[in-house]
């Protein structure tokens, strides 16, 4: 940085050395807090689903509940990836949606007449409250529209409809607001191993295309609880093109199970910690890869998994039963159990609720404050939540979170408990 000096000949020698010296040292002014720039990120999804919930849920709830002012990013879910273009997945709840001043996020209510309303108009609402918040845009589909999407033929066609929708917010015929979108979060449920090549060259021609519309913007990519669920690819070559990766680290155990079990645990369960699945193994198994563990965000899910009719015994845990196929967020699950049928692993600190019938694996502020002390503690770029409404009213899951990426638990903590062997599997029993 170049300093013009117009009266550096008032100055004398001696302290005109020591001023520039100072300029080296200087600390410049950031553009936004050095909390939002330098510590962990706190990421949130969310949907565009809030609208259809018996209780809707609306971003003003952030405001209220001050999860707005603590978060640092939200990724919007979700767009639609059909047909080699990228689309509004549902043109009501993104753009035409009404607000009423009560629902709104600046108190006033959308004019009628306007073609951008909805939670698109909401979120530049948001935005404008809240200049440090950063919002993606998520893309989610099912594998095989992703698959003709990245195909040689469709590629730079599909990408262009996804930058000229959202990131030059061509959002509808004569209607076109820009910077709304910070970045594009890929969401990609799984590649198999011939889509490889073109998941790869897809990352690729996102990043190149993205370059073209304005400076800073990210792509994020989110995977799944290991590398092996993405066979074939090249994690060191998609690490050039990828600022985030968002780690799916839940649904390690759920209704596809017939024994109950953890959906998050952060530690394996088992005296062998190669084999059972665990957050740890996933960061270390991606960090082996070749993905920096700078740019993982560690997965948090906002809800639960239950079974009934579950063996009495070992307090429930790791026993047969009968899945509930719905999964329930956090607000609800919470109100399931009295304190003497709710139980914590002593290594994961990861709750469960058992009633001598009904099985619940769950995420409390007890446990997200020991997983997101975990990932400050392993220099990960931060933590990202599935998703934001399954919190309760006041935010209790959200809060635990951010006061943690701020007062993180010592590292020593962590030492103690991998330094003490688990216990051995406990006996399953038999109906």
């Amino acid at each position: 940085m170049t300093f013009s000096l117009p009266w550096r000949r008032k100055l004398p020698s001696a302290l005109l050395l020591l001023f520039i010296a100072s300029l080296s040292t200087a600390t410049i002014a950031p553009a936004f807090p050095l909390l939002h720039r330098h510590r962990p990120l706190l990421v949130g999804y969310f949907t565009n689903e809030g609208l259809q919930k018996r209780v809707p849920f609306y971003l003003k709830d952030l405001v209220d509940n001050g999860s707005a002012a603590r978060l640092d990013q939200i990724n919007y879910a979700a767009a639609s990836v059909r047909g080699g273009r990228c689309s509004l997945s549902d043109p009501e709840a993104d753009l035409h949606y009404a607000y009423s001043a009560e629902d709104s996020v600046n108190g006033t209510a959308d004019d009628p007449n306007s073609a951008f309303r909805g939670y698109l108009h909401q979120l530049q609402e948001l935005k404008q409250r809240y200049p440090h918040l950063k919002v993606f845009i998520s893309l989610e589909g099912r594998a095989s529209d992703f698959a003709f999407d990245a195909q040689p033929e469709n590629r730079a066609a599909f990408v262009r409809s996804c930058v000229d929708l959202y990131l030059r917010g061509r959002f509808a015929p004569g209607l076109t607001v820009s910077g709304l979108f910070d970045g594009i979060d890929i969401d990609w449920e799984s590649p198999h191993h011939a889509d490889a090549a073109n998941f790869q060259a897809l990352v690729e021609e996102f990043h190149i295309q993205m370059r073209k519309v304005r400076r800073g913007l990210q792509l994020a990519v989110a995977v799944g609880q290991s590398p092996h669920m993405l066979p074939g690819t090249n994690f060191a070559a998609l690490n050039r093109f990828v600022d985030q990766f968002g780690v799916m680290n839940y649904d390690y155990n759920g209704p596809w199970e017939d024994r109950t079990g953890f959906v998050a645990p952060l530690f394996a369960g088992s005296p062998d910690e190669r084999h059972p699945p665990s957050i740890r193994k996933t960061i270390d198994e991606f960090h082996a890869a070749g993905v920096p563990v700078a740019k993982m965000l560690m997965g948090m899910p906002f809800y639960g998994y239950g079974w009934t009719d579950v063996v009495d015994a070992n307090d429930g845990l790791h026993q047969p039963g009968r899945a509930v196929h719905e999964e329930q967020p956090y607000k609800v699950i919470r109100t399931l159990g009295e304190p003497d049928e709710i139980f914590r692993d002593p290594r994961s600190k990861a709750p469960w609720i058992y009633d001598g019938e009904q099985f619940w694996t769950y995420e409390d502020p007890v446990s997200l404050r020991y997983k997101t002390s975990y990932a400050v503690g392993r220099g990960m770029a931060g933590v990202m939540i599935w998703e934001l409404s399954g919190d309760t009213p006041e935010a209790e899951l959200l809060k635990s979170v951010s006061r943690s990426l701020r007062h993180p638990l010592p590292k020593q903590v962590f030492a103690r408990a991998l330094a003490t062997p688990p216990p051995a599997p406990p006996a399953v029993a038999e109906r």
